[in-house]
């Protein structure tokens, strides 16, 4: 197959030759481009070789580096997200962008004092960013500290109306601190105002099971198990989610009774 490959390259070469040299490699603005599409679609398997081209036309774009370390996230590869993104920071050391994604690949680590770390630096700058202190509320989460975890998260939501994820950590962060009334009543506001948000809708239904009402339970559950079927799985819930335990635990319990 290589050599049928390049065969017929080098028979296009001879017949049209004009052709071949103008499109031979695409400018850089239109490989970025291409790259960033293909990132923001979620191919990273296509978008990866299309950086490393951009990289090797342009070794000192931060922006460049940054993005092919988010790709090398998403392709598993957490400890080459973090020599990028430490790449982009050298770059261009005033940039939030890359600390925030390093924090992101550190935390696929555990490494939470160093993703802290990351996210302290973007708020030490502008205390409002919402997403570092989104981040930061999960770091304080998986160290068992839901007490900060749900501050953070609150702050997070205030700082950028329409943070829905935001809005549904703090109620599950006031769930997991036994302050049920007031995170059923959170859970509730963000149903009527994004009825298609499953997370909201699972973390209710564990809720009302916790409280009796089975019957209801079951109705939002319908719904979020019908929108996303990832709330089945537990592990998924602790570790990509980053639900506190004692909502999983409820939700583990309510699908047990469901299932007998």
């Amino acid at each position: 197959m290589e050599l049928l490959i390049s065969w017929s390259l080098t028979l296009l070469v001879a017949l049209t030759p004009l052709a071949i040299d103008a499109a031979e490699v695409d400018p850089l603005p239109q490989l970025f481009d291409r790259a960033l599409a293909l990132s923001r679609a979620g191919d990273p398997q296509q978008a990866l070789p299309i950086w490393d081209q951009v990289l090797d036309m342009a070794p000192n774009d931060a922006a460049a580096w940054s993005n092919r370390g988010n790709v090398r996230l998403m392709l598993g590869d957490p400890e080459g997200a973090i020599a990028d993104q430490t790449r982009s920071m050298e770059l261009a050391p005033d940039d939030a962008d890359p600390h925030l994604n390093r924090g992101t690949a550190e935390e696929a680590l555990q490494r939470w004092t160093e993703a802290a770390d990351d996210y302290d630096w973007i708020l030490a700058r502008d205390p409002g960013d919402a997403s570092a202190l989104y981040n930061l509320g999960n770091v304080r989460g998986s160290e068992g500290d839901w007490q900060e975890a749900q501050r953070l998260y609150r702050l997070a939501a205030d700082a950028r109306p329409g943070f829905a994820m935001a809005r549904a950590s703090d109620a599950l962060a006031l769930y997991q601190l036994d302050d049920l009334k007031e995170a059923e009543r959170n859970l509730r506001n963000l149903i009527r105002r994004y009825p298609l948000f499953a997370d909201a809708r699972a973390a209710l239904s564990a809720l009302l099971w916790r409280e009796g009402s089975r019957g209801e339970a079951e109705s939002h559950w319908a719904a979020a198990s019908g929108l996303d079927p990832s709330y089945r799985d537990s592990v998924w819930l602790a570790e990509v989610r980053r639900w506190p335990p004692r909502p999983i635990a409820d939700l583990e319990r309510f699908l047990a009774l469901e299932v007998t």
